[in-house]
Parts: structure tokens; sequence; C-alpha cells
């Protein structure tokens, strides 16, 4: 029997002691549903920002309630005044109808420079895990009243002011917070929370707190170089590497914008390395189902000397889309280009809806003349799109203006590049003074590493802006003007302002950051496809008639495409070489384009040298076997043809003779002019190099008759010569040759003794 009482006690006893011990450890929150939250914001407007922000929060399942859409906005105007008082307003009457529920979490956001980086989970459960009844978000910046700073808790670590772009508690507690709210719609929001939470009594009976090392929000004014992206499986977030966190909430607060809106490139699932761009294929319009195409304008600006621009209108006249659909405007600002632009307007002027010239007698500035372009299409209520390309601008894929507008963006443009250079039409990141700075990201979107729709800070050249754009947002015609910038920068500054919008935003140095009514407008670039590229006007002489022959270092894949034979390649691919006679060889090398501009250019200059032994251009001053020529020195394009040498012809050398390595040097490189009246002939004679070549630069039996030429060791003749293709034969010793008689017309020849 005491054996069983002691047993009895002992139980007991441990029963007691189990009780205290589970009374002494804390036991683990029962995690608040994502069902007991709710997302609460104000957006007056659906703009771009508003439509990213939404895309975040249904990404993630947020249950989110818009307060003031279509309301006009009273909260203040940018530059002029503080405000954003009428967000606060805005929450008190809704949290009048959800004070009752005690376990609602309500999480008030700003919108518009808003993106979420995580879902409903993980805020609830740092938000339970600060264990206060209301969190603010906290930045490193005082704003609008420098004199409460010193009112504001110490904080060991970590931000200490508190931003109002970011809030979230218990229903209750924000009821309690705003039903305070007693003032105008533009007054100032972060000033009255900011005072309520300096008041130590409220503080303490509201149970608040900021996010001091951003576990839930993070705001990017003054903590730029504190975030970076951290690239995961699946989705992208945005960590402060100060504090080691993952915030939840991103906010652009501030000069911060166009930083958001890099990180909201890849945040949260916009790209990753693993599925590259996720919502690229997000609200497209695909044309083929349409009815009816859209109508375009399409203005083409001159503003410089530009290489190749019949090319250009030639490309122009090749996109894929129906001609009876576009409306033309050029601005020329170039003399020099009056007649490309003749020629072309004489020759489609009646193929488009409408073409309209607007020349350099008119003496508009350049700003002036886009205005012009903009308002032929804002003034038109049928204009659908304004497409707008700059004369630099090389498009090879006749697909672009389809899929430009297939994208459905208000402005978007096709990313362009110099040919295997960085240099491209957009900018990924401004300096602080407003211009170029390379972002992270940038050579891999030139080099299309990454390819996807790009929100960007600055585009020039190329881009399509929807007509409704023009005829809402940006119906202001004097932006191309402003603060005397570059047109193209200051119509990308206005763009950009129009994102600036009506939340509130901490100051800095440089700017007071107010309010503004919410328009928002966002650039993007598409590198999805190869569009084509931009050519350097740089180095272009306007004193020549056909200047672009002189373009072969500026831009050699467009002096390649102009003056390079298209069969000149199929000399290596399908082994297509002539030899006509033993070790003379013949292949195609310039376009016909490229000898009547190269004839055309000696003529111009006029001086040939009548075909005497005295020649003073030559090192001794006489020439044995003399022709009617001019050297390509006299016209100055010795250093472009001794590249055309070493680029085309040095090549065919090493296939034909097989083992010699040129060295592409020439001192003897001229055009020859057998004429009857002058010299129709050259007798027999060896070249003074280790190979020659002789190109043909006109045509035989329409440009003249007779010529060719004699091999006299193989008693072979080459006598019907093919304009723009080459013999190349050896000089010394063994191919003594001579130029048969030209019996009527102008023969045309362009030779080089190679290495002398």
């Amino acid at each position: 029997m005491e054996y069983l009482n002691l047993c009895v006690v002992f139980s007991c006893w441990m029963a007691c002691a189990d009780s205290l011990g589970s009374s002494d450890t804390p036991k683990a929150p029962v995690p608040i549903p994502h069902d007991k939250m709710l997302v609460v914001t104000v957006a007056t407007e659906e703009t771009d920002g508003f439509l990213r922000f939404m895309q975040s929060a249904n990404y993630f399942h947020y249950a989110v309630k818009v307060l003031g859409l279509g309301e006009a906005w009273k909260g203040g105007d940018v530059g002029r005044s503080i405000g954003g008082g009428q967000k606060v307003r805005l929450l008190k009457e809704a949290m009048e109808g959800l004070a009752e529920q005690e376990d609602l979490v309500v999480l008030f956001v700003d919108s518009y420079d808003l993106i979420f980086a995580g879902g409903p989970e993980e805020i609830l459960r740092k938000f339970q895990q600060a264990n206060h009844k209301v969190i603010f978000a906290a930045e490193g910046l005082v704003w609008p009243d420098k004199r409460l700073a010193d009112k504001y808790p110490s904080v060991r670590s970590g931000k200490r002011y508190l931003n109002s772009g970011g809030i979230i508690g218990y229903a209750p507690y924000i009821n309690r917070i705003v039903s305070q709210w007693t003032l105008h719609d533009n007054d100032d929001d972060q000033l009255f929370y900011t005072k309520i939470f300096v008041d130590p009594l409220q503080r303490e009976s509201l149970n608040m707190t900021l996010d001091h090392k951003c576990q839930i929000f993070q705001n990017l004014n003054g903590a730029i170089d504190e975030v970076l992206l951290k690239f995961g499986t699946d989705r992208v977030r945005v960590r402060n590497k100060v504090y080691d966190s993952l915030p939840v909430v991103v906010h652009g607060n501030g000069n911060t914008k166009m930083y958001l809106n890099y990180l909201a490139n890849y945040v949260p699932n916009t790209w990753n390395y693993e599925h590259g761009c996720s919502h690229c294929d997000d609200h497209v319009l695909d044309l083929s189902q349409v009815k009816e195409y859209p109508n375009v304008l399409v203005g083409v600006f001159i503003e410089q000397p530009t290489p190749f621009l019949p090319e250009f209108f030639q490309r122009l006249m090749t996109l894929d889309y129906p001609k009876d659909k576009l409306k033309v405007f050029v601005h020329n600002n170039e003399v020099y280009h009056e007649r490309h632009i003749q020629k072309f307007y004489e020759a489609h002027k009646n193929v488009f809806k409408s073409f309209k010239v607007v020349g350099p007698e008119e003496n508009l500035s350049q700003g002036q003349a886009r205005n012009m372009g903009m308002d032929l299409c804002r003034q038109d209520s049928t204009c659908d799109y304004y497409f707008s390309i700059d004369s630099d601008v090389m498009l090879t894929n006749a697909q672009t203006l389809k899929l430009l507008i297939e994208q459905n963006r208000k402005i978007i443009g096709p990313m362009v590049t110099r040919h295997s250079k960085l240099w491209s039409n957009f900018w990924g990141a401004l300096s602080l003074d407003g211009y170029y700075a390379r972002s992270e990201d940038y050579v891999d979107i030139v080099q299309r590493k990454r390819v996807g729709l790009w929100n960007i800070p600055y585009m020039a050249h190329i881009y399509l802006v929807q007509g409704s754009a023009l005829r809402k947002e940006l119906k202001e015609r004097n932006y191309f003007v402003l603060e005397k910038l570059d047109p193209d920068m200051a119509l990308c500054k206005h763009t950009r302002d129009l994102t600036s919008h009506r939340e509130k935003e901490s100051p800095s140095p440089e700017s007071f950051h107010m309010l503004r009514p919410p328009k928002g407008i966002f650039m993007y670039l598409t590198n999805r496809h190869n569009f084509g590229r931009l050519i350097s006007t740089a180095n272009y002489n306007t004193s020549r008639s056909n200047g672009d022959l002189w373009q072969i270092f500026e831009n050699p894949l467009d002096w390649k495409e102009k003056y390079i034979h298209p069969n000149y390649m199929k000399i290596f691919t399908d082994n297509d070489i002539e030899e006509p006679c033993p070790d003379v060889f013949w292949f195609p090398v310039f376009t016909e384009r490229a000898c009547d501009e190269l004839v055309e250019e000696m003529e111009n200059f006029g001086s040939w040298s009548g075909g005497k032994h005295e020649d003073k251009r030559i090192t001794g001053g006489y020439e044995t076997v003399p022709t009617d020529d001019i050297h390509m020195k006299q016209i100055g394009f010795d250093k472009e043809w001794l590249h055309f040498i070493r680029e085309f012809i040095a090549p065919v050398t090493l296939k034909v003779y097989s083992g010699y390595y040129t060295k592409g040097y020439a001192v003897m490189n001229f055009v020859v002019k057998y004429t009857p009246g002058r010299q129709s002939y050259l007798r027999p004679h060896h070249d003074s190099s280790t190979f020659t070549i002789n190109v043909a630069l006109n045509n035989k039996n329409t440009d003249f008759q007779g010529g060719g030429c004699r091999f006299h060791r193989y008693n072979c003749s080459v006598d019907s010569p093919r304009k723009g293709w080459s013999f190349m034969h050896p000089g010394r010793l063994t191919h003594l040759h001579e130029g048969l008689p030209t019996t009527n017309g102008t023969r045309y020849i362009a030779v080089s003794f190679i290495d002398p």
C-alpha cells in the first residue's frame, strides 16, 4: 500500500513538473492565415506603374483593395507643395468598415512606384515576428520636417525615420491612427504619420515600430548602394546586403524610380536565367487576327550628313507593312541629301497614303521638326501609331514595325547597335546629372545574352508611340526643347517625369520630391529579335559626290553590303573561282554601284595623266610603260583602297596561291582610262609586283568595244572582262601581258601592283 501511494505521489509530482515546464517554454504563435490579410492602395488612374504593381500583387495572390480610382487627384503638385493627404482620407474612409475585424491585417502601400518581391505568408510571418501591432516602413532620411528628427527614438542599427509608403498592422490599430485625420487632401500624409509616431504615448498605446532593418519594406531613396538582385530558380529577389534581409515590398521613392524600373525588369518573375522573359507575351496584339491594320505615321529625320541614305530608304520600302496604311513625314536638314530624297520621293510618292517632305529651306531646329512630326499624328484621330526613325538606323528586319505594334506598349523601341560595338540606341541607367551611366545588365542586353522587354530611362534614334498616348499623356508638344537638352534626351526626360507621381517621397539635396498628378508612361526596349544596326555618321565627307565609298572604316558592314559583289563569298564556300589562263584567276569583287561611283569620282577629279612617261607622282619621276590614269592617292582614297585589298583581296590570294601570305601593300593603285582618241592599248610589259589585280569598272559592248588582256607566254587572252570582276595574276617574270586595243567608247579598270 505504501508503495502504491508513493507511485501516485510521484506521478502527480511529475505531472506538475511537466505542467510548470511547459508554462516556461514559449509556444510558437499560430501563423496568421493569408486570407486574413488585405492590401490597400490608392490609385486615381491605372498608370503603367499601377499595372506593374498589380501584376506583382497578382503573382503572389495578394487580395488588393484599390481606393480612389476615377477620383480627381487633389493631393498636391510636384515642386510647389507637400501633400498626399488624400491618401490618408481615402484610407480613413475605407477603415471605417474594417475596424471591427480584430484579426485582419491591413497592408497599406503606395502603388505607382512599388512592387512586391515576396508573398503574403512571408510578410505575415515577418509581421508576427516583429511582435507589434503596427509597423511603418523606415528610411535613412527625415522628411518633411527635419526639426522632428530628434524626437525619433534612437536605434542602435538600422534606419531611424518613418516613411509612409508602407504600413502594416491590425485593422483596429490602423483605424485608430487614420481616424485622427482632420486635415485637407493636399496636406502632408507623412508629416501626419510622423507626428503620431514620435509621440511616445501614442507610440506605446498603438504598439508601433519601424521596420528598421528592411525585413518587410525596402525604400530605395538613399539606399541604392545597399541593394542588389538575388537570382533564384523561379524568381528574383532584392537583397539588402547591409542588413542581410530580403524585403517583401520594394518602394522606389524619391529619385529612385528609374532604379526601381531596373529592379522590376527582374523582380519578382519578369526575367531570370532559367526561363528568360516571362511577361514578354502579356497583352500582345496579334496582327494576323485583325480585320484592318493600324494607321501609322512614319517620321523620318535626317539631321546630319548620313552615309548610305539611299539604302536607308530602300530598307524603309521593304518593311512588311501595307503601304496604304503608312503616311510618311520626312525632315531633311542637309542640302547634300536633297538629291537622294527627291529621287526617293519621285519613285514612291504615290505608294504611301501621304508623303510630306520638309527641307533645309524651312530652317527648322531638330526639336521643332520632331514636334511637327508628332503633331501630325497627335492632331489626326485616325493615327494609331507614330513611328519615329532617324536616318542612321539600318533596319534589317522587315517585320520590325509589326513586331513593335504587337508588343502593345505606349512607347517601345527596337534595340539597334553599332556593328561589333557596345554603342546602342538606349541607356540602361542615368547618372545623377541625367546623362549616361552603364547599368549592370547593359552589356548582356546589347549582346543579347539577356533577351526580353526592358523598362529603360532613355532611348533614341527609333521608337514607336501609340497615337492615343500622344493625344493624352504626351499632348504637350514643347518637350523636345526642354531645358535646351538634346531633343531625344528632352523627350525621354519629359516621359520619365510623367512617372513621377503623387506619392510621398523623401528629399535629396538636388530637389524637393513633392507630388505630381499621376500619368505614368514607361519606355520599353525590346531585343527579342535582331532588328538592325546603327551606322556611324562621324567623319562623313559631303564634299564628295559619293561619300559612302570612304566609309569602309566607319561602317564596314554597310560598305560591304553596298560595294562588294553578292557572289564574292562563293569563292570560299563553293570553290567557285575561274582560271581562264594558267595562274590567272578571275572572280567577282565589286558591285556595279561600286564601279560606277569609283569611275564618277575619278571623272569628277578629272586630272588624267595622259599616258606620259614623265610622271612626278612616282619615285624617279619616270614611268616606263605609262597609262592614262589617276592614282587613288590623288582623290584621297589610298588608305581605303589598301584596306579593301587586305580585307577582300588577301583572302583570295591565300586561296589561289597556296602558302603565300600577302602583306596587302601596294604603292601603285590607280584607275586607267582607255579611249581610242587618247590611249587605246598598253604594250607588252611585266608589272613591278608580286601579283596584280585588275578590276573591270564598266561593261564591254555597252560602254566600249574591244579591250581585254593577253598573256604572251601562254598565248592566252581574256577579252570579255565582266564589270566588277577582277583578274589576279603574277606580276614579275612569268606573266608578260599587254592591254588589247579599245576600239570604241571608254574602258575603265582599277589596278594595283601588290607586294612590289
